[in-house]
């Protein structure tokens, strides 16, 4: 738990770093002063526990303009350990990162998807079934993994169900790339 309490923390300064803010599309408080967007352990459980369990669940919890147009966005992720979903590959400088709140799983990062193909409806995503010379790590709760753009990855193994919320950073009109 304790591991928990100061990685989050961290993992909020680390992705929204301390610069100031771009203010273009907010509206500020009458003080002139912003705020933070906050979200509780609870509220982000009962987003993940509230998506479909029969199938890869990926949605978004909010995405914040936050730098000169850039974007962080807040997806909470549900992975079903009889549901193996594709190896992926994003053309987009977008960067991921999880936080595995419950569950174990391998995951291979890097690589190349030799069976890869667009993906429908955006074209900027390449999804096959495998990954090739990729790196291989099993993943558990408390644990963070850094996934910049335009790097394939892949669950090759849900040991059982997986839930994370995972973090995208990058330009706020590529925020979302599913």
């Amino acid at each position: 738990m304790i591991r928990k309490i100061f990685l989050i923390p961290v993992l909020a300064m680390f992705l929204f770093g301390c610069e100031t803010l771009h203010v273009s599309d907010r509206t500020l408080p009458p003080d002139g002063l912003l705020v933070a967007t906050y979200f509780t352990a609870t509220e982000i459980d009962e987003f993940i526990e509230a998506l479909p369990q029969d199938t890869v669940s990926d949605r978004k919890i909010r995405v914040v303009e936050v730098v000169d147009e850039n974007g962080v966005g807040l997806y909470g992720v549900y992975r079903p350990k009889d549901v193996l979903g594709k190896a992926n590959l994003h053309h987009i400088s977008t960067t991921e990162t999880y936080y595995i709140l419950k569950g174990h799983g391998t995951l291979v990062t890097g690589g190349t998807i030799p069976d890869g193909v667009l993906a429908s409806p955006n074209y900027i995503t390449i999804k096959g079934t495998y990954i090739e010379g990729g790196v291989s790590r099993k993943i558990g709760p408390g644990d963070v993994i850094i996934i910049p753009g335009y790097t394939a990855h892949w669950w090759s193994e849900v040991d059982e169900n997986l839930s994370y919320i995972s973090f995208r950073t990058g330009p706020y009109n590529e925020i979302e790339i599913h």
